[in-house]
């Protein structure tokens, strides 16, 4: 970062004797480049989101003959949110909340991504049990589980478990 700007892709920051259009200009072009980098981490996150959807549905398809349909999606969401918390750890929030240790971090997303679990869950059970087409064919349900619950868990993720330290 250079100094006088507020990022490297941000214009300067004008005087401060500067016209107010100045000033509201500067303003405009922080907050665009806020919006632009919060979209580019929620594109990840929607990303091993999906990932996360391929491990869940697969996990599921394994061990449903052994556990039965519901303890089978139970078994599933922990392989799936286990995974995401890894990547979204290596790759969306890099660097964010490394001040934790790896456990309780790991811990920290499953709790702060309860609430996304409880709709993600809930779309996917009531589909499965209301659809015979969605019984069939569960990975429909887990689609629709999965996009329930994504606006909670990455507002939560990003809130809770993968926040800058504060001084």
């Amino acid at each position: 970062m250079h100094p006088g700007t507020l990022a490297d892709d941000v214009a300067p920051l004008p005087q401060a004797n500067a016209p107010a259009t100045d000033l509201v200009v500067a303003s405009l072009s922080a907050r665009q480049g806020s919006l632009l980098s919060l979209a580019a981490e929620f594109l990840r996150f929607g990303t091993v989101g999906g990932l996360g959807l391929l491990w869940d549905v697969s996990t599921f398809y394994v061990v449903r003959p052994f556990l039965g349909f519901t303890i089978a999606t139970m078994a599933s969401f922990l392989v799936a949110a286990t995974m995401n918390w890894m990547l979204n750890r290596l790759w969306t929030f890099r660097g964010r909340g490394s001040q934790d240790s790896l456990f309780r971090q790991w811990l920290s997303f499953l709790g702060a991504n309860g609430l996304g679990f409880l709709l993600n869950r809930s779309v996917l059970f009531g589909l499965a049990w209301s659809s015979p087409f969605c019984f069939a064919h569960p990975v429909v349900a887990f689609a629709g589980g999965s996009l329930a619950g994504m606006t909670a868990n990455f507002t939560l993720s990003r809130r809770l478990v993968f926040r800058d330290q504060v001084q």
